[in-house]
């Protein structure tokens, strides 16, 4: 068997970090219908450079199962509303037993809506930002790669929290900037037919 892959119950060969939660059905539907295809809405990106910052020194499995509960926090990652939030809402959300309650990430999250809405502002929309950084071609195996660090970089520049360089290779994968899966996952060429038919925002 390809190292690369991971063969859970239904026979169907996909990537090998599905093992993580093989049991846990929620986890191959999200790889197989959302990891790795193409993503231009401000929103879902803004959600998931949050996510991945709370992801960071966890798994994915643990914010996955979580991610309802953040959605709720966080005013369904409404970058106009999260960027008005202040010291109660901190305070509340400390308490809130559903998310990941880690002070430093609540108040990155908080400092990351006002940044996106100077990026959008400037930029037009944060799709048209994030898919400026878009490499030609996969990193497979990677955590991290030019064009991650170029993003974290930027973004760092601009005042935003927790977008190191790994994290923001993780969220390149997830978003469909680049096509991750591995070759032989069922969901590869599914990935490389949606990329086809993007078209990323300008």
């Amino acid at each position: 068997m390809n190292s690369n892959l991971h063969v859970p119950a239904d026979g169907r060969p996909r990537c090998r970090w599905c093992a993580a939660a093989a049991d846990w059905p929620p986890y191959l539907h999200y790889h197989d219908t959302e990891w790795g295809f193409p993503v231009s809405d401000d929103r879902r990106l803004f959600e998931k450079l949050c996510l991945e910052g709370f992801q960071s020194g966890l798994s994915w499995r643990t914010i996955l199962a979580k991610r309802e509960a953040f959605r709720a926090a966080f005013s369904g990652f409404d970058a106009e509303r999260v960027a008005a939030f202040d010291a109660a809402d901190v305070e509340r959300l400390l308490q809130d037993a559903g998310i990941v309650r880690h002070r430093g990430k609540i108040e990155a999250v908080i400092n990351n809506a006002q940044r996106v809405i100077e990026l959008i502002a400037e930029q037009g929309s944060l799709g048209a930002y994030i898919w400026r950084f878009e490499p030609a071609g996969g990193h497979e195996n990677l955590t991290e790669s030019p064009a991650s660090k170029a993003l974290s970089k930027d973004l760092k520049k601009r005042g935003w929290k927790f977008v190191g360089p790994t994290t923001m290779h993780a969220f390149m994968q997830s978003m469909g900037l680049i096509n991750d899966h591995a070759p032989q996952c069922v969901t590869h060429a599914e990935v490389v037919a949606a990329r086809q038919r993007f078209k990323p925002p300008r």
